[in-house]
């Protein structure tokens, strides 16, 4: 049996074919906008959203910080939550690098923002305050999709509030595939929107930012500021074009596959929580170290944490769901929950 990596979607292969569509990729130097398959990717992802253009990137982190420095100056504030990826798990870019003040507060329980929270935080036009400028959302978030009438009400919500909107969409697509929605029923509502590619999608690099023609002009100069220009960068683009040609509809088989795990976890006595795409979260409290360690040994790779995250994609199979549960049923014999170690 293959290693079975459960820790993130990240962490996929790329496959055969888009192996190959990467060795077939035109390319050329993207900083000096000359590589087609990069050119083709940001049109081809920006139309999809349907927005006006598009910014190819390195990383996830750094399509979120150039569309965070493109909306706000110096001095500026975003409005986000306490657990999103753009505040807590992308090392104080804004602020370290954009002198963005970020202003957390926390997630309801289905992951948005509550809206009057949000209200709450904005800070009056005052010299003695930093300057609300951006309200930024992630869908989905740890597995949660945002309902669509949310999303209406944030983009009303900020309009009226003259704030923009940008949407970590890291995992869009998923949230597309679960709602049964058009890819457009979502973006609509936002200003900026990043997608990563390196996720569920599978590819082994890279995330396109989009926005307006001005916004993302202001995000390549800030590309270059940051060393995220990229020169034959054709070979990378060509597996996100593969991706969104061949794994985005695929997707529906992860989020079943988390429903299978996820069930019989809850058979074998596990607490586990809600699952709606393909993340299973399971407490499992100070046994998570002794867990990892176990599941390792039977060649299940886990990050251990309380509550437990356990993410499928495209590398896992639906053989690989029962030596999941035979491991966690094992592991809950050899250390039932409450006892002493």
């Amino acid at each position: 049996m293959s290693i079975i990596d459960l820790r993130s979607d990240t962490v996929t292969q790329p496959t055969s074919q888009m192996r190959e569509a990467m060795l077939r990729a035109k390319t050329g130097d993207d900083v000096y906008g000359e590589d087609p398959t990069v050119n083709r990717l940001e049109r081809e992802l920006a139309s999809r959203l349907g927005l006006a253009a598009g910014l190819f990137v390195p990383s996830g982190t750094m399509s979120n910080l150039l569309g965070l420095m493109a909306h706000c100056e110096r001095g500026d504030e975003y409005i986000v939550g306490q657990q999103a990826h753009t505040y807590k798990y992308e090392g104080g870019g804004a602020a370290v690098l954009g002198s963005i003040q970020p202003q957390p507060i926390e997630m309801e329980a289905d992951g948005s923002l509550d809206l009057a929270r949000v209200e709450a935080a904005i800070k009056p036009d005052n010299f003695h305050f930093a300057r609300t400028r951006l309200l930024a959302l992630e869908n989905t978030m740890q597995g949660k999709v945002l309902p669509l009438d949310y999303l209406a009400a944030a983009r009303a919500f900020t309009h009226a509030r003259r704030l923009q909107l940008h949407l970590d969409g890291a995992r869009l697509f998923n949230a597309v595939v679960k709602l049964g929605c058009d890819v457009q029923d979502i973006t609509r509502h936002f200003d900026s929107v990043s997608v990563c590619l390196s996720k569920g999608l599978g590819t082994p690099v890279g995330s396109v930012l989009c926005g307006s023609e001005a916004f993302i002009a202001r995000a390549r100069r800030l590309r270059k500021m940051v060393g995220g220009g990229m020169r034959q960068a054709g070979i990378l683009a060509a597996a996100g074009l593969y991706a969104l040609e061949h794994h985005v509809e695929r997707l529906v088989e992860d989020h079943r596959l988390a429903q299978r795990i996820a069930a019989g976890l809850a058979e074998l006595g596990y607490a586990v929580e809600p699952v709606q795409t393909n993340m299973v979260y399971v407490d499992v409290g100070d046994r998570a170290p002794a867990l990892e360690a176990f599941c390792a040994r039977r060649d299940i790779r886990l990050t251990p944490a309380p509550r437990l995250r356990l993410v499928t994609h495209l590398d896992v199979r639906p053989e690989h769901v029962q030596p999941i549960l035979d491991s966690f049923a094992a592991f809950a014999q050899a250390h039932p929950a409450g006892a002493v170690e």
